[in-house]
């Protein structure tokens, strides 16, 4: 059984970083979001991690031929379970809807996973998009952003949620700001002088619905 890694790398800086690290990457280059993306996964199955990758814009299978272009055997990676692509709606809703506490849940089961199977880590990313399809429950998906800070401090998880800033509103940006310890800057990880405790954005947001429900 491996030891899991304290500190990683996350493949697209220099610096190692605590594992557990929740980061959102808000991006409007393409190119930009695949080169950072992609070495940050690659590093991840260099370091014997157990990934998974969570697609919306793109299919299995694009993300799949994407990643041909890296240092790994994908088709390796994939048959032994060291990587996980899957369609984003199907990962994040369960029988048609979003359900925080049951996403929470899988991410526990995913970083019990990664030690019980030999991994020295887990990581993952996710295309957050599937959020502005309208599926029940997707509204409360910066409260499950939130919680997952709390989740990752038992269940040390690195993870980078992408966020096309041509998609969401400003306001849900800002909520995406907030929920965010890091943020990734021209490749570069900062920390988040707009992040909240969870305590006040979730007040803040019981607030919102409140007014939401009065009106």
């Amino acid at each position: 059984m491996c030891t899991l890694h304290t500190e990683v790398d996350l493949g697209f800086t220099d610096r190692k970083h605590p594992a557990g690290a929740h980061m959102c990457l808000i991006f409007q280059d393409e190119n930009e979001r695949r080169k950072i993306i992609s070495k940050f996964l690659e590093k991840g199955l260099l370091e014997h991690e157990k990934v998974a990758y969570f697609a919306d814009v793109m299919t299995k299978e694009e993300v799949v031929d994407w990643l041909r272009g890296c240092d790994i055997n994908i088709n390796e990676a994939m048959a032994a379970n060291n990587l996980t692509v899957q369609d984003s709606v199907t990962a994040y809703c369960f029988e048609g809807k979003f359900v925080p506490e049951e996403m929470l849940g899988r991410l526990k089961v995913f970083y019990n996973d990664s030690f019980a199977q030999g991994y020295s880590q887990g990581r993952v990313s996710g295309e957050m998009s599937w959020a502005l399809k309208g599926i029940p429950g997707s509204d409360r998906l910066m409260e499950y952003e939130a919680w997952v800070n709390e989740v990752f401090k038992t269940h040390p998880i690195t993870a980078i949620c992408q966020y096309d800033a041509n998609k969401f509103s400003g306001a849900m940006i800002m909520d995406v700001l907030k929920v965010h310890p890091m943020m990734i800057v021209k490749g570069q990880i900062v920390h988040n002088p707009y992040f909240m405790s969870l305590e006040l954005f979730l007040k803040e947001f019981s607030g919102r619905n409140k007014t939401k429900a009065e009106a």
